[in-house]
C-alpha cells in the first residue's frame, strides 16, 4: 500500500439466497464492517466473482485510491 491509497480487511458471509437477490437487482450495495471497526458500503458488482454455491465466504481486502474511489475488492487468507 502506498501513501496515496487505503486498505480495508473485512470478513463476509452472504448465504446463496441472499446473493440470489444481489443477481436480481434487489440488493445494490454490500455494507461491512471492517476489522478497525468502519463501516464502508460498495456495489454489489464487485462481490459477482466471489459467488460459490453456497454464498461468499470468507475475508477480503478493499483497496480505495486517494479519492476514496474502490480500487479492488480481493479476497485474502
Amino acid at each position: 500500500m502506498n501513501r496515496q491509497s487505503r486498505t480495508l480487511y473485512f470478513n463476509l458471509n452472504i448465504s446463496h439466497d441472499v446473493c440470489l437477490q444481489y443477481y436480481q437487482g434487489h440488493i445494490h450495495h454490500v455494507m461491512v464492517t471492517t476489522e478497525n471497526n468502519m463501516k464502508v458500503q460498495f456495489p454489489a458488482q464487485f462481490i459477482h466473482k466471489f459467488v460459490r454455491q453456497d454464498g461468499v465466504h470468507g475475508r477480503f481486502r478493499l483497496e480505495f485510491d486517494q479519492n476514496n474511489k474502490l480500487v479492488s475488492l480481493d479476497k485474502v487468507g
